[in-house]
């Protein structure tokens, strides 16, 4: 009686929640072939946080309704290379990995409402795969950074994390609000998480962003906290659009040592899924 009980009360929570959510917009990454231009874009070479891959366009396709990222083993010359340059990817002979990151920056963006991923992550040493948004208009961190989904270790043990950034007085100096989340606390669940799908989802309205991963709450953030500092005009970026963001990164200041004998490894992607109240 009591588990008729349960889903019964999980039933009236989806006609709930599908009486108050619409969608407006999806990718459901159902033709095989190159994902749809109008939507995505791609990032290119060497990017960010000293990762050890090299993005490019070739490392991601649709395939029996998934969007699949792979990341990699591949050496080849870096076309960027100077050897007096500043910057750490120009300054790397040698491309050794590479993987994609995609986009929808200038495409695709929302504010306020409900984004639904759901998806299978690598995680084998190394692998860095992020579900993640970023705003406009102003630089690194005061456009606003909110992480559905960032995987990689610490201090050598897996984590899932759920942030949100926004920025301080200090030039490219963030604000964090994040949880780490041990990946025990999944896997001693469910040994096979892995193996599965799963859905990270954001709500984000006037008031707070909650981010969720399988209906569980991971963080929740008020609006009324994320005001930049000084070099952000004390403006805030949670009151104006975000981008979608999907990669697999490898390595890198956070991603740790990289398993190569797990290479090649596969980020797969069900659907992107955006929802507004009605």
């Amino acid at each position: 009686m009591r588990a008729f009980c349960l889903l019964l009360s999980l039933w009236a929570y989806q006609q709930l929640a599908a009486q108050e959510w619409s969608l407006v917009w999806s990718d459901e990454f159902s033709s095989d072939g190159r994902p749809d231009e109008a939507t995505w874009n791609y990032e290119h070479g060497f990017v960010r946080n000293e990762e050890d891959q090299w993005y490019q366009p070739q490392n991601a396709w649709q395939q029996d309704g998934l969007l699949i990222i792979e990341a990699r083993k591949e050496r080849r010359p870096n076309p960027t290379y100077r050897a007096d340059s500043r910057h750490w990817g120009q300054r790397r002979q040698n491309i050794d990995y590479t993987s994609a990151c995609l986009t929808t920056q200038g495409k695709r963006e929302f504010l306020y409402g409900r984004l639904e991923v759901s998806a299978r992550i690598p995680t084998a040493g190394g692998a860095w795969p992020a579900i993640w948004t970023l705003g406009y208009g102003q630089e690194w961190p005061s456009c606003g950074e909110i992480d559905l989904m960032e995987y990689y270790r610490i201090h050598g043990r897996p984590h899932i994390l759920a942030n949100v950034a926004w920025g301080n007085d200090r030039r490219y100096d963030a604000v964090w609000r994040s949880n780490k989340v041990p990946f025990t606390h999944f896997t001693n669940r469910d040994e096979a998480w892995a193996q599965q799908f799963h859905v990270w989802r954001m709500d984000w309205d006037q008031t707070a962003i909650r981010l969720y991963l399988d209906d569980e709450l991971l963080n929740e953030v008020p609006l009324a906290e994320t005001v930049n500092g000084t070099i952000g005009h004390g403006s805030n970026p949670f009151t104006r659009p975000q981008y979608v963001l999907l990669n697999l990164a490898l390595g890198g200041l956070n991603g740790g040592k990289i398993a190569d004998e797990a290479l090649p490894m596969r980020y797969e992607i069900d659907y992107v899924r955006i929802y507004q109240k009605k």
